[in-house]
C-alpha cells in the first residue's frame, strides 16, 4: 500500500535544493534584506564615543583623586607647632651674670738650664712665697763648662798683663827712636786686644754662672701650686719650645679676677669703680665683694656683650681658680627684659638657640644669649624680640627655611600632647620647688 507524501511548501522546497535539512514541523523566519551600510557606520561611532567618554571621565576622576592625594600628603608632611611670644618684665635694679673666676697671675715654670732633678721641695697644693726654692737641678755638663771658662779667663788674664808691660815698653823705646813708629802701634793695638778678649771671657763666665743658678727653681711670685709635672731622676731641658715640660704650675689667688660679659644694654653701667657681689653654689647665703677694675671698652661683635673684669679678694683662699658664680651688679637699669619657657631653647653645636616663626611660616633658628635662669623660665639678654613667635617644644631635627603650621591656641601638634597651652611655662613664673640654676 502506498504511503501519501505530505505536500511541500514553496520554501521548504528551496531549502532543500539548497542542501540544508529541514523539519515539517519547525516555521523558519522571514528572510530579511540586508541593513544599509550607512545605518552601521551610525551605530559604530556611537559606541566608540561612548567608550571614549566613559575613558576621560575615568582618567579625570583618577587624576583628581592622585592630586587630592598629593596635596594632604604635602599638608600631613608639614610640621604643627605650637608658639608662644616672649614676655616683656621692668628690669630690676640689679644685674646677675654668669662669671668665671681666674688667677689673678698663672703661669707655667720651666727650667732654664739643661739636667737632672734632684730633688723638689714643694708639691701641688703647696702656697709659696716669692723666690722660695721648689726644686734642684743637677747640671754636670754647665759645671764643667764654668770650670772651662774660668780657667780660659784666666789664661786671658794672665796674657793682657803681659801686652800691657810690652805696651808700655814698647811706648818708652819709641821716645827715644830706638824702635819704628810701627811696632809701637803694633804692641799697643796687642794690648787693647787683650783687652777684649778678657772683656769676652768675663761674659761667659757671668753667662755660665747665670745658667748655673737656674740650677736651683725659685717662685716667681707668690702663690700656689696647682700641678707638678716632674720627679727626681728626670731629664730636664731648658726652655719651653724644647722637647721639655714645664716643671711646676703656679697661680695667684688672691686676688682673684672674675670675667663677665656684660650684655650691650647694660654696657653703660659697667665702670670702673662700681661695686659687685659674687656668689657660688658652693657657699650659699655667702657674697664675696669686689669692684670693677677694667673693661674692654668695646662691644664683641660676635656675642654683643662687654668683657668686664672684676676683682675679688681671697685672703682666706676660699675661692678656687676655675670656678663659676654669679655676679651681682648694683647698676639699677630701667632695661626691660625678656623671658621665654624653658622649654623652648634647643641646643646645638651653635651653642643656645630658639626657633622663631615669621610671617610666611618659615622656621628661623636663632642664637640667644641667656641671662638668668629662673627655673621654668629664662632671661633672654639678646637674639629676640617681644613681637617674635617662638617655638615650644622644638623637635630636634628643626631646621632654618623650613615650612610649619602654626597650631590654634587650644590645639596641640601631633605627638605632643598640651604643648600647644602656652599657660603651661608663663615666663616669669617659677614653678613650685624649682630654684634658680645655670644655662
Amino acid at each position: 500500500m502506498a504511503v501519501e507524501q505530505p505536500p511541500v511548501v514553496g520554501h521548504q522546497i528551496n531549502m532543500m535544493n539548497e542542501g540544508h535539512p529541514t523539519h515539517p514541523d519547525i516555521d523558519l523566519p522571514p528572510e530579511l534584506p540586508p541593513a544599509p551600510t550607512r545605518k552601521a557606520k551610525i551605530l559604530v561611532g556611537i559606541a566608540l564615543l561612548v567608550l571614549l567618554t566613559a575613558g576621560a571621565i575615568t582618567y579625570l576622576t583618577r587624576k583628581g583623586e592622585t592630586a587630592a592625594l598629593a596635596k594632604e600628603t604635602d599638608a600631613a608632611a608639614i610640621p604643627t607647632v605650637a608658639v608662644v611670644q616672649p614676655k616683656s618684665e621692668t628690669g630690676d635694679d640689679q644685674l646677675v651674670l654668669p662669671g668665671n673666676l681666674q688667677a689673678y697671675e698663672e703661669s707655667p715654670i720651666f727650667a732654664r738650664t739643661n739636667g737632672y732633678l734632684l730633688r723638689w721641695y714643694k708639691d701641688m697644693g703647696s702656697r709659696v712665697q716669692k723666690g722660695e726654692l721648689l726644686a734642684s737641678i743637677d747640671t754636670p755638663e754647665v759645671d764643667q763648662e764654668l770650670s772651662q771658662a774660668r780657667a780660659s779667663r784666666e789664661q786671658i788674664k794672665a796674657a793682657l798683663g803681659l801686652a800691657k808691660i810690652s805696651a808700655d815698653r814698647w811706648a818708652n823705646l819709641r821716645k827715644t827712636d830706638s824702635v819704628s813708629e810701627q811696632e809701637a802701634d803694633q804692641q799697643a793695638s796687642g794690648y787693647e786686644q787683650a783687652k777684649a778678649n778678657l772683656a769676652a771671657a768675663d761674659a761667659n763666665v757671668r753667662r755660665l754662672e747665670q745658667m748655673e743658678s737656674f740650677k736651683n727653681v725659685e717662685a716667681p711670685f707668690s702663690g700656689v701650686l696647682t700641678r707638678r709635672n716632674v720627679d727626681p731622676g728626670a731629664l730636664i731641658n731648658s726652655g719651653a719650645q724644647t722637647t721639655g715640660k714645664e716643671l711646676f704650675d703656679l697661680a695667684r689667688v688672691d686676688p682673684l679676677r672674675v670675667y663677665v660679659s656684660v650684655p650691650q644694654a647694660y654696657a653703660p653701667s659697667m665702670k670702673v669703680g662700681v661695686k659687685a657681689a659674687v656668689t657660688l653654689q658652693e657657699f650659699p647665703g655667702q657674697k664675696f665683694t669686689g669692684i670693677v677694675v677694667r673693661t674692654a671698652d668695646a662691644i664683641d661683635p660676635a656675642t654683643r656683650t662687654l668683657n668686664t673684669e672684676v676683682d675679688v679678694p681671697n685672703k682666706d683662699g676660699k675661692l678656687l681658680p676655675g670656678s663659676f658664680g654669679q655676679v651681682h651688679f648694683a647698676v639699677g637699669s630701667p632695661v626691660q627684659r625678656i623671658t621665654i619657657p624653658v622649654n623652648a631653647m634647643l641646643f646645638r653645636a651653635e651653642g643656645p638657640q630658639v626657633g622663631v616663626v615669621g610671617n610666611d611660616n618659615k622656621v628661623q633658628l636663632r642664637s640667644i644669649t641667656i641671662g638668668q635662669d629662673y627655673g621654668a623660665t629664662l632671661e633672654i639678654l639678646g637674639g629676640l624680640d617681644v613681637n617674635d613667635r617662638i617655638i615650644i617644644n622644638p623637635s630636634d631635627s628643626l631646621e632654618s627655611g623650613q615650612q610649619v603650621r602654626v597650631a590654634q591656641s587650644n590645639q596641640a601638634p601631633p605627638n605632643q600632647p598640651g604643648s600647644g597651652q602656652t599657660n603651661q611655662a608663663q615666663p616669669g613664673q617659677n614653678q613650685p620647688g624649682q630654684g634658680s640654676g645655670h644655662s
